[in-house]
């Protein structure tokens, strides 16, 4: 695989849509690279330990999008609509967004701004108010990073089977 300090043709990084052919054990595994240094805080995310299975119904179940460096995934990025049946009461009338990671080796060199980036366009485009997200509450340099970007406190939600408590950000598009 390229570094993200290559400075090679191969080295640029291409956004687009998921789609179905991509390997979703590349995907899977990027999530568990991804979410480690928050296991090993001990904030059991969905994605420190789903299955195949489980990144194929969440991909499917949103609008997704990955970064590509030289035909690996380095990024993902999935875009829900609004829910009326979702657990959270924000998410019943705010678009959301989730399975977000970038591969540990490209962290901190835009990836992550640029994918998020696309998803507020994308959910701006389709007439979205609000976009939110949740996080564990003690993931506090995620909950500033995403505060620096415009996010803000809009409520509290314990998901079932987690040990902890998540924070839902929002912010108006």
């Amino acid at each position: 695989m390229t570094s993200p300090s290559s400075a090679t043709t191969e080295s640029v990084v291409r956004y687009r849509s998921w789609q179905s052919d991509d390997s979703l054990d590349e995907i899977t595994g990027l999530l568990h690279l991804a979410y480690r240094v928050l296991a090993d805080q001990g904030f059991n995310y969905t994605a420190t330990y789903q299955d195949v299975s489980t990144t194929l119904r969440r991909l499917q179940n949103g609008q997704a999008f990955v970064a590509e460096q030289a035909g690996t995934i380095i990024g993902t990025i999935t875009l829900y609509a609004p829910g009326p049946k979702s657990s959270c009461a924000w998410y019943t009338h705010a678009a959301h967004f989730g399975q977000f990671a970038v591969r540990p080796g490209f962290q901190r060199c835009g990836v992550g701004s640029r994918l998020l980036e696309l998803v507020e366009t994308r959910a701006k485009t389709a007439g979205v108010a609000e976009l939110a997200l949740d996080t564990a509450e003690g993931a506090t340099k995620l909950c500033s990073w995403y505060e620096r970007r415009g996010y803000r406190l809009v409520q509290h939600v314990t998901w079932s089977g987690k040990t902890y408590r998540s924070v839902v950000l929002s912010k108006t598009l």
